[in-house]
């Protein structure tokens, strides 16, 4: 492309996948907003829980100082307590909504446009009961959204026999998902990964295309799967260009060919698409980060 990446989306970064250390809401959360923040390559930021309100205040000044569009990611509020809004136990499926509710509290403190989840794990002979409980809770989260102000609700599709291994899940399944909710909140919608499509066994236009009408958000990532004895396998994100991965340059340049093409990044939309990329062994985030740049660059200059 002729034209800046920045006329048509938001250059955005997962903050607590580049910066693993602070997933669980604790670490050096603020020097790393704040090394993103003085980066001029980015527009957009993705956070997650921030357990000290003290910093979590501060992470919120900085970035309004320095102009950038926040988005919260509950993703880690989940997965990294085991809980699942899904859950058949009508117990621990609460008690999932109200931590999520408390996450929706902090992403207004931090000013952020957007709050994205994911579905949990499922029996599949209990599918339509996972749904069921899924819609209950979406439902729920979504009102609680509009009580707080002008809130995108995102659920972001995962592999669902390889990892995560979530109900939400294929594309057919997402967008019967989402054709139940959208109706009655407009501002519910799905959030894609491009590591995410070869785990779900789909391409491009198999993936995007059910999903084109409900589409808010998009990451961009890396995937192992080609062997579980390889280094990095499954939903772990590693660089671009990782050895044995699925996604570097061409297939990064295809998926943002497809999300051009069905207008989803636009300049009059300019949607967040961030990258979600992860060190792996002794590697350095800068490192990581600056691969992802140089990737992006690449990529971007092939898209027509």
């Amino acid at each position: 492309m002729i034209e800046p990446i920045n006329h048509y989306m938001k250059v955005g970064i997962v903050h607590f996948m580049a910066f693993p250390e602070t997933m669980k809401g604790e670490g050096p959360i603020l020097e790393t907003v704040e090394s993103i923040a003085r980066d001029p390559y980015f527009e957009a930021i993705e956070l997650t829980w921030i357990k000290d309100d003290a910093v979590r205040a501060t992470v919120a000044k900085r970035l309004q100082t320095a102009g950038m569009t926040v988005a919260y990611g509950a993703q880690p509020r989940l997965l990294t307590t085991g809980m699942n809004i899904n859950d058949l136990d009508e117990t621990k499926r609460l008690a999932a909504v109200a931590s999520l509710k408390t996450g929706m509290d902090e992403a207004v403190e931090l000013g952020a446009t957007g709050f994205a989840f994911l579905s949990g794990h499922y029996e599949e002979a209990r599918l339509e009961e996972a749904m069921a409980a899924l819609a209950s809770s979406t439902r729920e989260l979504c009102r609680y959204a509009q009580e707080k102000g002008d809130l995108t609700v995102a659920l972001e599709v995962f592999d669902y026999d390889i990892d995560k291994k979530s109900l939400i899940g294929p594309a057919d399944r997402a967008r019967r998902f989402a054709e139940m909710i959208r109706p009655e909140y407009d501002h519910f919608g799905l959030m894609i990964d491009l590591s995410h499509i070869p785990m779900i066994h789909e391409t491009n236009d198999e993936h995007i295309l059910p999903l084109q009408p409900y589409l808010v958000h998009a990451h961009m990532g890396n995937t192992v799967i080609a062997d579980p004895s390889y280094e990095a396998y499954g939903d772990t994100h590693p660089r671009f260009g990782f050895p044995n991965s699925e996604n570097d340059v061409p297939q990064l340049t295809a998926y943002l060919q497809k999300l051009k093409d069905i207008g989803f990044i636009h300049p009059e939309k300019r949607p967040i698409v961030s990258f979600e990329v992860k060190p792996w062994g002794d590697e350095t985030p800068d490192m990581v980060i600056a691969n992802a740049k140089r990737t992006l660059n690449q990529a971007w200059r092939q898209v027509r």
